[in-house]
């Protein structure tokens, strides 16, 4: 498998709404899904029909292979990578980000005070997790409770979803939205209708106003078999002003740019699994200021799943939010009698869309929200590395393609402990 890395950069508002299933009112997501840039790139394909590529309409064709195959190309969310920071002159300076992650739900801050630490502004008390002094409070029989490292208040979770590193400094990443407000137009007259008026919500195109605004980019990848790879990046690189994202398009909305750039697929699994484990060690050895526990420390591999994504998770034919040992197992095909479950966190949403290859709307799903984190351990780490390496490229549950049930293992922010707070 190979992965292009895409660099979308917003050229006009974008669009991209979805609406609760009951209610009347259609909200911005704060990223690109990867089931509109999927459903952008088919369509493209799709009107420049024996062009690029060949066979389209035959069975066996490479879009079939690419869309409808056993294994086919996985179009991963994009999150927006520009991060806003103030310079020694006060002026906004901006910078793109090569990598941005989705911070776990176990990350607490100050209630009153929340964020990361930033020099611009010296309110916020930081940002820490708690998985592992979660799971040794557990061992001990205590409910776990913190307060917050600086002034002993009340600690909630932060409120920040993206979240990015840049030397040694932690930075919230999100994107700004602004309302448009349409007129309906009389299609006999060609002239502004009466009484109706509506809004949009978008997206914005620039982080900043004036002479020069810095447009807005995000970034995301495409996990492609290696005999389609270079075929779809010729294709992506060709016609990277030509894709069209979210709704709207046929009013000016949703033109961007793509810049696509070809490369390997590198994962150090095994060093991060065992860093964490590191740490859980010793964390637990100054847990033995509290006396003895009523659980014995079990020595065994432990390492988390983070969602990177929304995930669509089904056991027994039902809808859950938990990813079970036998769930883990059937997702990377490891037989393991020893896998254990010992913390899940996650909540649920629900999400639908619109499929414009049907004309019809796709059905409404229960999702485990992005941000959930897993707890599991094993005896037998060995068989578990290779698989867990290919889970982070395929994820979990159904329509990965579309970029739902993206996992990263042992996320590197569970090490931030409570007198560490970032």
């Amino acid at each position: 498998m190979k992965r292009i890395e895409l660099q979308i950069k917003a050229l006009s508002p974008l669009a991209i709404s979805r609406q609760k299933p009951g209610g009347s009112i259609s909200e911005c997501e704060d990223y690109i899904p990867g089931s509109v840039i999927r459903g952008a790139v088919a369509g493209e394909i799709l009107k420049q029909s024996g062009q690029q590529f060949s066979d389209l309409s035959e069975n066996g064709g490479d879009f079939q292979a690419l869309f409808l195959g056993d294994e086919p190309a996985i179009f991963q969310n994009a999150y927006p990578n520009i991060r806003k920071v103030k310079s020694k002159h006060q002026k906004d300076d901006f910078k793109s980000e090569e990598e941005v992650k989705i911070l776990p739900t176990t990350a607490l801050s100050s209630k009153t005070n929340p964020g990361f630490k930033t020099e611009e502004n010296g309110n916020e008390k930081g940002v820490f997790d708690t998985i592992i002094d979660r799971f040794c409070a557990d061992l001990y029989g205590f409910a776990y409770e913190t307060n917050c490292p600086n002034d002993g208040g009340r600690v909630d979770s932060p409120g920040i979803t993206f979240y990015s590193v840049f030397n040694d400094k932690y930075y919230k990443i999100s994107s700004q939205k602004r309302l448009l407000t349409k007129v309906g137009i009389n299609r006999r007259r060609a002239t502004s209708e009466e009484e109706i008026l509506y809004s949009i919500e978008v997206l914005n195109e620039s982080e900043s106003k004036g002479k020069k605004p810095k447009p807005v980019s995000y970034i995301s990848s495409i996990i492609v078999p290696d005999n389609l790879s270079h075929l779809l990046w010729e294709f992506i690189d060709r016609n990277s002003f030509n894709f069209r994202l979210g709704g709207s398009t046929s009013r000016g909305l949703g033109k961007v740019e793509i810049n696509a750039e070809i490369g390997e697929f590198t994962n150090n699994i095994q060093e991060k699994i065992e860093l964490f484990n590191s740490k859980l060690c010793k964390r637990w050895k100054q847990w033995s200021i509290f006396g003895n526990a009523i659980k014995e420390f079990p020595q065994r591999t432990y390492f988390t799943l983070d969602l990177q994504a929304d995930a669509i998770l089904t056991e027994n034919w039902r809808r859950t939010t938990v990813i079970s040992p036998a769930m883990l197992q059937q997702f990377t095909g490891v037989d393991d009698s020893s896998l254990e479950l010992h913390a899940a966190y996650s909540s649920y949403d629900y999400r639908s869309g619109w499929n414009a290859a049907w004309g019809l709307m796709k059905d409404i799903e229960l999702v485990t929200d992005k941000g959930g984190v897993y707890l599991f351990s094993t005896s037998h780490r060995e068989k578990w590395y290779s698989a867990l390496d290919k889970l982070e490229l395929t994820g979990v549950g159904e329509r990965t393609s579309e970029g739902f049930g993206q996992v990263q293992i042992c996320n590197e922010f569970h090490l931030v402990m409570r007198e560490e707070a970032v």
